[in-house]
This record gives structure tokens, C-alpha cells and sequence, in this order.
């Protein structure tokens, strides 16, 4: 396959790009410095100069206190830049897999999120992420949103990261023990873009594939809390830390944030299994 990636360099991209390259499949790397979805120009040039079998956006703002004071950056990348690549794309006939978030739920539902589910995103990030979403359903037919949920990776920033870091530097930490979620790794979320687009660039199946919005992240669903607990247990395995730092539970009322998070995040993942035989990793 020739794959072109957007967002080379983030939690998923570096991943896509090793596993795609282990896979032999010619990967088309672009960072935010090499391309720049916020430029219809740059994304039209892009895509018609390569001509990729399909596109995969990995690029996104998703600094989700922080897109509460840079809202329009947050809007320029989440809904723009995912607006400019499935325009680039329906022009030039190929397929776009894009990943979205869990975000765009308001988490106040009790059962896991359905992809049919009414989107109520309480923050910026949540509301830009999803306004991408609507941009590409409404421009480009064949697509695959893939919703995702707690990124993690040995790269970027996320909260196993943190976890390790902060557990070296204190004696105790306050973690979050009422928002629920899926810890998902990007290696496993790269591997599943990857056997899609394998069956999405199928030409004799393009006109029924299953385009569309699947959800996708691990089991079981956990907290913050019991995530961290985990994240302890592990390393002191591998021998990462010495000390295991007390881990104190707080609500989410007892850690503020400029933005707010979804108390629910489980993202029910039945769809891909029954369509692709995708399980949950």
C-alpha cells in the first residue's frame, strides 16, 4: 500500500509509521512542520503530488485544557484541517481514516457509548474533534472515523508517562476515581488503521464497504485511579521504579481543570468486531 500520514511524529503516527514500514508497505510520512492541515493549499498540493492509496489523519490538537484559551488553533487543526483532507481527498478519489475521540460524549450516560450515540461535547477540544467529524461525513463518502479513547504510547504525552515521571518525583500522588474509561495503546490503535486500510483500498469493494464510525479502545474499562495502580504494579515488574508512590483516590470535583472531562468514556466497540472481526485489545 502507498500510505500518506498526517501527524507523523504524534502517539499514533510514530506507530503507523514503524509498523507500516515493518510491513512494507510505502509510508508517506508528513509532521506538522512538512504539512500543514490548517492550508487547504498545502493539503490539495499534498495529496494530488502523491497520490497515496489512502490517507490516514493522525494530526490533531489535543491539548484539552489548553484548547479552553487557543480555541481557534484547537478549530483550525480538529475541524479544518479534517474538513481540508477529505475535500483534497474526494477530489482525487481515495479514502481518508481518520481518528476522532470519546471527547465528543458528555460522558453522563451510564452504559458504554454506541456510535450512534448523540454527540454532546462539553469543551473545545470535544466540540472541534466532532465538527471534524461532521466535516468529513458531509464531504467525503468513503471514510472510516475511528473514535478512540486514553491514548497512551512509549512517545508523546500521556498518563502512563506522567504516572512514571511523577511516581519519581513524589512520595504521593491525588488520582481522579470516577471518570471511566478505555486505556488504549497507539501500537494497537496503528495496527488496527492499518488492517483497515488494507480492506478499504479493495476497488472491487469500495462501493459496498462499510465506511463509516466505529469505535475503538481496551478492555476492561477502568478509572484513572485503578489505571494508575496498574501502571505501578507494572514497572516496578520491569523494574522501571524502586518505590511505588501511595496513590490517594479524589474525585473529579477535588482535581478542577479549565476543561471538563466525561465522568463515562467507555466506548462500546461491538460494531468494528461484527463488521471487521476487530476485537478490543
Amino acid at each position: 500500500m502507498r500510505i500518506l500520514i498526517t501527524g507523523s511524529k504524534g502517539q499514533v503516527g510514530t506507530e503507523l509509521v514503524k509498523q507500516g514500514q515493518a510491513l512494507k508497505h510505502e509510508m508517506l510520512a508528513f509532521d506538522q512542520d512538512q504539512l500543514d492541515i490548517t492550508q487547504i493549499e498545502s493539503v490539495q498540493e499534498t495529496v494530488s503530488k502523491y497520490r497515496s492509496d489512502i490517507v490516514i489523519n493522525a494530526a490533531a490538537y489535543t491539548a484539552v485544557d489548553q484548547a479552553e484559551q487557543e480555541v481557534e488553533l484547537a478549530y483550525a487543526v480538529n475541524k479544518e484541517g479534517a474538513a481540508h483532507l477529505a475535500t483534497a481527498c474526494k477530489e482525487h478519489k481515495i479514502p481518508l481514516l481518520h481518528i476522532s475521540t470519546d471527547y465528543i460524549f458528555d460522558g453522563k450516560q451510564k452504559r458504554a457509548y454506541r456510535e450512534d450515540d448523540t454527540a454532546r461535547p462539553t469543551g473545545v477540544y470535544g466540540q472541534s474533534k466532532w465538527q471534524g467529524d461532521q466535516a468529513i461525513k458531509a464531504t467525503l463518502q468513503e471514510h472510516i472515523i475511528l473514535r478512540v479513547s486514553w491514548v497512551f504510547a512509549a512517545q508523546g504525552n500521556n498518563f502512563v508517562k506522567t504516572m512514571l515521571r511523577l511516581g519519581q518525583e513524589r512520595d504521593e500522588l491525588s488520582i481522579v476515581v470516577d471518570q471511566h474509561g478505555g486505556p488504549t495503546c497507539a501500537a494497537d490503535i496503528a495496527e488496527t488503521l492499518l488492517k483497515l486500510a488494507q480492506k478499504a483500498i479493495n476497488k472491487e469493494n469500495r462501493k459496498t464497504f462499510s465506511w463509516g464510525t466505529y469505535h475503538y479502545s481496551g478492555s476492561p474499562i477502568t478509572t484513572w485511579y485503578d489505571f494508575a495502580q496498574e501502571i505501578f504494579k507494572e514497572a516496578q515488574i520491569q523494574g522501571l521504579i524502586k518505590t511505588v508512590p501511595r496513590l490517594k483516590a479524589i474525585s473529579t470535583e477535588e482535581y478542577p481543570t479549565p476543561a471538563t472531562r466525561p465522568a463515562n468514556s467507555a466506548l462500546d466497540c461491538s460494531k468494528i468486531a461484527e463488521v471487521f472481526g476487530i476485537q478490543q485489545p
